[in-house]
């Protein structure tokens, strides 16, 4: 039996739920956007209205109000929108247990083995629209198809609110035709690789020579030939698969440059308790830990480096993440944005108590740990904090879990 797969893509998320929380902005040119201050000050969700003059995510402030110069910024609500996502989700799972989330406002829903129930992927997406409309007030454009890849592009082709079919049968006269930047994994590098070799759309991909493509990007060029032949055949996982998450992490642009070990120091603390508490929230344990460094002049590099032993620490993260950074950041130039991520990641829910002194001092750690995760969740993120982290409160002035964007999980986790 063939794969019914859905691709479900919350329209304009952020912008989408702005104006259901204040009908004043309804029907007008609207853009959530991050905070210029601390050099957060791009575009991040727009109306319609606004696209219509040209402004794109992603755009400065500047350039919007140049495009359309009525525009109204709005600063975001992140937890407004993982609310409504996770609402989204429940909705979802009424259909089907096979959901994956790709980002904050997409997911794939494999829906074969409820096409009994619910009728056929196209009445099923149709369904969905409805109810999320009804439910939420927002909109959704719904893909439909037998694999991830054609399920995702049908979602993109129809906006808003609409149901867009691509069967096997049909797939060559709808999609190949398009150009080959709407396949997912073609950006801007590989759009211009692929232009100087006359690759124009998914067609022209779909037909050219395998080992010219090997060439001209390495294994990525046999996968995006299968992805514009129709061959994907990528499962969608289960809700909370743990095993699909290869890694946790977070990131910040510091509101101003980072010229000091203490400025290093403060915002690494920051970071760090985020993925350890995230760590702890879903039962990892890591090995390894990885830093991302931006300096002020936008070069950027990553190292990583491996734990003694496993744990999630936000101490045992933090003393090798600085140890990362001493090591390697040697320039000296002032630092931009920093990133720190867990990787090699393992459960490790229940763990006997040890009497190896390094190891005990590890798990008395982690009770310190749980208990400021419990102070946080009953008065919020800033009732407790380490001190150095109130010596510069600019700095520290980031609740890692709550006030952030949150990225699309890469396809192939």
């Amino acid at each position: 039996m063939e794969r019914v797969v859905l691709h479900s893509d919350l329209n304009n998320f952020y912008a989408s739920v702005e104006c259901l929380y204040n009908p004043k902005l309804r029907g007008k040119p609207v853009a959530v956007v991050g905070d210029p201050e601390v050099r957060h000050g791009i575009v991040l969700a727009k109306t319609y209205e606004a696209k219509a003059y040209g402004v794109q995510t992603g755009n400065p402030l500047w350039m919007a109000k140049q495009m359309c110069p009525d525009i109204i910024f709005v600063e975001p609500h992140y937890d407004l929108y993982l609310k409504y996502s996770n609402m989204a989700k429940k909705i979802y799972s009424q259909y089907t247990n096979q959901v994956e989330p790709y980002g904050i406002d997409e997911c794939w829903l494999d829906v074969t083995g409820s096409t009994h129930l619910f009728g056929d992927g196209k009445a099923i997406a149709d369904k969905i629209r409805k109810q999320i409309k009804s439910e939420l007030g927002i909109t959704v454009s719904v893909g439909v198809s037998y694999n991830k890849i054609f399920a995702k592009l049908g979602s993109d082709m129809k906006k808003p609110d609409a149901t867009t079919v691509i069967t096997s049968k049909h797939f060559k006269e709808i999609v190949w035709p398009l150009s080959v930047s709407d396949l997912l994994y073609v950006g801007r590098a590989t759009h211009n690789k692929l232009k100087r070799c006359g690759i124009y759309t998914i067609g022209d991909l779909a037909k050219a020579d395998q080992k010219l493509l090997q060439y001209i990007l390495g294994k990525n060029g046999i996968m995006l030939w299968m992805f514009a032949n129709g061959l994907d055949t990528s499962p969608v996982s289960n809700i909370g698969a743990k095993s699909l998450i290869k890694s946790i992490s977070n990131s910040t642009t510091a509101p101003r440059d980072l010229i000091t070990d203490e400025d290093i120091k403060i915002t690494l603390y920051v970071l760090c308790e985020s993925v350890s508490s995230r760590m702890r929230e879903y039962g990892f344990v890591c090995k390894t830990v990885q830093i991302g460094i931006r300096d002020n002049e936008l070069h950027s590099y990553e190292r990583q480096g491996s734990l003694f032993y496993p744990n999630r620490t936000s101490k045992a993260l933090f003393e090798k993440a600085f140890e990362l950074y001493k090591q390697n950041h040697t320039s000296g130039k002032p630092v931009r944005s920093l990133s720190v991520r867990a990787c090699n990641l393992s459960l490790q829910e229940n763990e006997q108590l040890s009497f190896l002194p390094d190891i005990s001092e590890i798990q008395k750690q982690e009770e310190i740990e749980n208990a400021m995760d419990n102070i946080r969740r009953r008065f919020g993120h800033f009732s407790i904090q380490r001190g150095i982290l109130l010596s510069d409160k600019y700095l520290s002035n980031l609740n890692p879990k709550e006030d952030h964007i949150i990225h699309p999980e890469s396809f192939f986790n």
